[in-house]
Order: C-alpha cells, then sequence, then structure tokens
C-alpha cells in the first residue's frame, strides 16, 4: 500500500523541476527585454501606463514689450509737442479773452454811472450813491471833474430854472444905467441902429431874445454869452452864476464820459458788498431863488 504512493510523489517532483527551470529562464528573458525596450525606446512608460503622470502648472509667459521704432517715437513726441503748444495757446487766448470781458464790464458800469450822473443833475436831483461810484472809478485820475460834477449836484440847476429867472431877471438886464446923462446916451445909441445884414442885432431886446432861444435849445454857453451883453447884467450876477456852474458840470459829465468810454480811468479798488443806500435827492431850487 505503501509503494505506490512513493512512486506518483517522486514523478511529480521530477516534472516540476523543468518547468520551474522554464518559467526562471522566460522570466529573465522578459526582464532583459523590458531593460533593451526601456534603454532604446524613449517614452516606453508614457504609451505603456494607463495613470498618467501629474502635470505642473505652467507658469504663463512673461508678456515682452515689443521694440519700438527710434522714428515712430520721435514723430510720437513732436505730435504730443504740438498738442501741448495748441493747449498752452488756447489758455492764453482764453486767458485774453477773459481780462478783455472784465475790461470791457468795467467800461460798461462807468459809462452807466456817469449816464446815471447826468440825468440826476437835469432833473435837479442829488447824486445820492452815485457821489461814492464817481469817487470810486474817476477820483484817483479825475478828481477835478469829479468835485466839479459833485459840488454842481448839492447845488442842482436845470435848463428850466435858467429860463424861469432869465424870465424873471429881464426887466433888470434891460435895464439902463441911472445915470441921466448915460440914459440919455443910451438912447441916443439905440434910435439909429447900423449892423451888418451877416451879423445879429446888438439890441438889448434882441440880445435878450436870441437868449432866450439859446436857452430852449439847451445852449447855456451861448445864451450867457448874450446876457453878460446886456445893460443890466452886472445886476444879475446869480444868474451868470447859475449858468456857469450848469455849463461847467456839463463839461466834466463829458469829460468823465469819454474816459469811461476809451478806459482812461483806474479801475475801483476791490471792496466788500454793503448795502446800498437809497439815493436822496435834492429839491431843485426855483427859478427865484437865483437871485
Amino acid at each position: 500500500m505503501s509503494e505506490p504512493n512513493a512512486m506518483p510523489r517522486s514523478q511529480t517532483r521530477s516534472r516540476i523541476g523543468p518547468a520551474l527551470a522554464i518559467a526562471i529562464a522566460a522570466f529573465v528573458i522578459g526582464l532583459g527585454l523590458m531593460a533593451y525596450a526601456v534603454r532604446n525606446t524613449p517614452g516606453f512608460f508614457a504609451r505603456g501606463s494607463t495613470a498618467a503622470p501629474a502635470t505642473r502648472p505652467t507658469p504663463a509667459p512673461t508678456p515682452v514689450a515689443p521694440s519700438a521704432d527710434a522714428a515712430t517715437l520721435a514723430l510720437r513726441e513732436a505730435t504730443l509737442a504740438a498738442q501741448l503748444a495748441n493747449l498752452e495757446a488756447r489758455a492764453a487766448r482764453t486767458d485774453a479773452d477773459t481780462a478783455d470781458a472784465a475790461v470791457n464790464a468795467g467800461k460798461a458800469e462807468a459809462i452807466l454811472v456817469t449816464f446815471a450822473a447826468r440825468r440826476a443833475l437835469d432833473r435837479g436831483a442829488g447824486l445820492g450813491y452815485l457821489e461814492n461810484e464817481l469817487r470810486r472809478r474817476f477820483g484817483a485820475t479825475l478828481p477835478q471833474q469829479v468835485g466839479t460834477v459833485l459840488r454842481a449836484a448839492r447845488q442842482p440847476v436845470t435848463l428850466e430854472d435858467l429860463r424861469e429867472s432869465l424870465t424873471t431877471a429881464a426887466p433888470m438886464l434891460l435895464a439902463t444905467p441911472s445915470d441921466w446923462w448915460s440914459g440919455i446916451g443910451s438912447e441916443l445909441r439905440n434910435l439909429v441902429v447900423i449892423h451888418r445884414a451877416d451879423t445879429p442885432s446888438p439890441l438889448p431886446s434882441d440880445r435878450l431874445a436870441r437868449a432866450r432861444r439859446q436857452l430852449d435849445n439847451g445852449n447855456v454857453e451861448t445864451a450867457l454869452a448874450e446876457v453878460e451883453r446886456l445893460p443890466g447884467a452886472k445886476d444879475a450876477a446869480n444868474w451868470t452864476a447859475a449858468a456857469r456852474r450848469w455849463i461847467d458840470a456839463r463839461a466834466a459829465l463829458d469829460t468823465l464820459e469819454t474816459a469811461a468810454i476809451t478806459g482812461a480811468f483806474a479801475p475801483p479798488p476791490a471792496r466788500l458788498a454793503e448795502p446800498a443806500s437809497a439815493p436822496t435827492p435834492a429839491a431843485a431850487p426855483t427859478g427865484d431863488g437865483l437871485f
């Protein structure tokens, strides 16, 4: 019973030995082929492996500034320089326009002040707040004219006052001297008057009539010249003084208006805003008040 069992074991061992040797040889040959493939075939493991190798994040490429041509840079600089010069010219023109606008505004205000002062004198009213405006704008350059206007405004005289006063003073102006001998000589001289046809009549009554017509036309200076040639002109000193005051005030206003139009005056100094005071017009004297 024991022998038959022993034989199969020995036969089995004899079969396992060659098979094991063949397996070992095949294994060694496979290792050699693998080594040869690894050495001579690049990317062998990349194609053969199923697992994807870990990839590293690729950094973003740094942008490289393009190299500009020297001629292009010079052209750009010239263009920028031209644009800057244009902007500077515009700024200069804007400043000049602003300065001109300020000058024109000052002229307009000065003209309005002088026109308002003339209107107040023509109406026989006081200047009120216009006195300060005249001093501020014209006091530094035309102080004499400003003073003349202010004095005339404190004693206003109108054309109507001069006409009424001349009518009232007519007998006084036409009166002959009280001396009887001078009176006779004056009467004799007035009996026959010889003068050229193109010259005005020297008769006192004609002179007085011409003076009235000149006053009606606003020519006070011509009317004053006629009145001063009348026989009683010395007794009408108040009327002649009022007429001269009227003439001087208008001449001063003419000078101030010319300065305002041409800009020949000092600009008013800057000041804080003040509450405007109401003008206090003075009452115009009547015609009888001149004498």
